[in-house]
């Protein structure tokens, strides 16, 4: 991808609020998506995050009050769940321990990671609140990919943290010591044309310390 192609990219996407109901994406493209949200970095490598693509327009409709009723949620083509890891995260599982054996390694360097691991992040992992905190916060990386890569091949998409947490948990039924809602994001086609999109200037946003 060129410089040019990837500025296009990001000129196409945006908060798309109402999506094509008639125009599905193809399972080629859809899996393409999710495959650049796993392929995405994490901290530590630890891949806190859990992809919920929900197809079915009639669980779309239990999910959309917990939503504040945005048209987004019913009317995309594929509504994904992103959702943040929990207990993998911690250490007493062996999962963290697992992931850093994934690169070959004598058994005292892995000792090594998982220590380094367990007291840098010691207040992070010492409750659920606040291993979702920093879990949440690392999805948003897999979720800007997908949305870019989507904006890539002409799909929209609108991340959505307008929900009432507790709520979309019991309706997906989802074990909250396992995983938590992180995020929202619907992706389909746009029924209306894109609204201007506005920034501020790059000097606004940029300073170079030399």
């Amino acid at each position: 991808m060129t410089k040019e192609q990837f500025l296009e990219a990001m000129n196409f996407r945006h908060a798309c609020k109402v999506f094509d109901e008639t125009k599905k994406i193809s399972n080629d493209d859809l899996n393409f998506i999710l495959e650049i949200g796993r392929k995405s970095p994490s901290s530590f490598g630890m891949e806190p995050w859990k992809f919920l693509v929900i197809q079915n327009q009639e669980l779309k409709e239990k999910v959309k009050p917990a939503c504040w009723n945005q048209a987004q949620i019913t009317s995309c083509s594929d509504l994904v769940i992103v959702l943040a890891k929990i207990e993998d995260l911690k250490v007493e599982t062996g999962i963290p321990e697992k992931r850093f054996a994934r690169r070959p390694m004598p058994q005292e360097k892995r000792d090594f990671y998982v220590n380094l691991y367990a007291s840098h992040l010691k207040e992070t992992l010492s409750s659920d609140k606040n291993i979702y905190e920093w879990t949440a916060r690392q999805t948003y990386i897999a979720a800007g990919n997908m949305m870019t890569a989507a904006a890539g091949i002409g799909i929209d998409s609108c991340p959505i943290e307008g929900f009432e947490k507790e709520k979309l948990e019991a309706i997906l039924e989802l074990d909250t010591t396992k995983y938590q809602v992180a995020l929202v994001l619907p992706f389909g086609y746009r029924l209306n044309e894109q609204s201007e999109q506005l920034r501020l200037d790059f000097n606004e946003v940029v300073e170079f310390v030399k």
